[in-house]
């Protein structure tokens, strides 16, 4: 059963209360699960049981997606407030310097967590802020297209497609390189979280000029990259060694931009290698 925390975070307008809706699981050392742009936690349903039978998880949905509320007024959705905020909400658990996945958005907030040393270890799967300003603009259109298109249709049509193979490839063949595997009720859970989330323009609006170009030192780095991703395209893996040259870079077999439905045993044996 999935909880909300609410703490404070300082802001240019004072302290500001901030609520973050996660699910908890498991014994072990923590593990923090980030997920993706427009997604919520249960982007990790598939690997969940198996990470929490040797860790502590915690899923978070991020401020302004899932069932957490958005940042409040003043906050922007930068990496300087949202890695922050992070900090403040495994404080607020308890949680002293957890071990940390993340995916694409949640990727890149992995990394920003290990280089404000906050936590043990990063495990990022096609961390965001590796492209090129083309590549970029392509993954941005992708998921504008992807948005406009959740929030067009009724949600009938949505529940309607996910009943089918077919249907579920058209709505989630752009993150999923087997999205026959997803069940219905999945898809149509993140297919509404997508069209309903409040952080979604001004994430992406501040993720304009994010490019990832520090080390991450002094923290073990996994940065796994699916060999079907179409979203970040995988030659990006190959740039984000050379920036972070300590890291091990794995590769992911048939997996696609979110691979954890692709592949869940591979990807869950990814992160506990990786947070050892």
């Amino acid at each position: 059963m999935s909880a909300q925390i609410s703490f404070t975070i300082p802001s240019p307008g004072g302290p500001r209360t901030v609520s973050m809706t996660y699910e908890r699981r498991g014994a072990g050392e923590p593990l923090l699960l980030l997920h993706g742009i427009g997604h919520h936690w249960q982007a990790w349903e598939p690997v969940l049981d198996v990470l929490a039978a040797e860790r502590d998880v915690v899923a978070v949905d991020l401020p302004g997606f899932g069932a957490s509320p958005a940042l409040p007024e003043g906050c922007a959705y930068d990496l300087s407030t949202v890695v922050p905020v992070l900090g403040a909400f495994c404080e607020a658990l308890g949680i002293d310097r957890p071990h940390v996945a993340g995916n694409s958005l949640g990727g890149l907030l992995s990394l920003r967590l290990g280089r404000e040393k906050l936590v043990r270890s990063v495990t990022a799967l096609s961390p965001a802020g590796f492209w090129s300003e083309r590549e970029r603009l392509y993954a941005f259109g992708t998921l504008r297209a992807m948005r406009v298109a959740a929030l067009a249709m009724p949600v009938p049509v949505i529940e309607r497609l996910s009943r089918t193979a077919a249907g579920r490839t058209a709505l989630t063949s752009t993150i999923y390189a087997r999205p026959g595997r997803r069940s219905p009720q999945a898809v149509v859970a993140e297919t509404l979280a997508l069209r309903e989330a409040t952080g979604f323009r001004r994430t992406l609006e501040a993720g304009r000029a994010v490019v990832f170009d520090d080390d991450v030192p002094a923290v073990p780095v996994t940065i796994a990259w699916g060999t079907r991703d179409r979203l970040l395209l995988r030659r990006q893996g190959v740039r984000a060694k050379r920036t972070v040259p300590g890291a091990r870079l794995v590769r992911l077999p048939g997996c696609g931009h979110v691979p954890m439905n692709d592949d869940p045993a591979l990807v869950a044996r990814v992160i506990l290698d990786g947070s050892r």
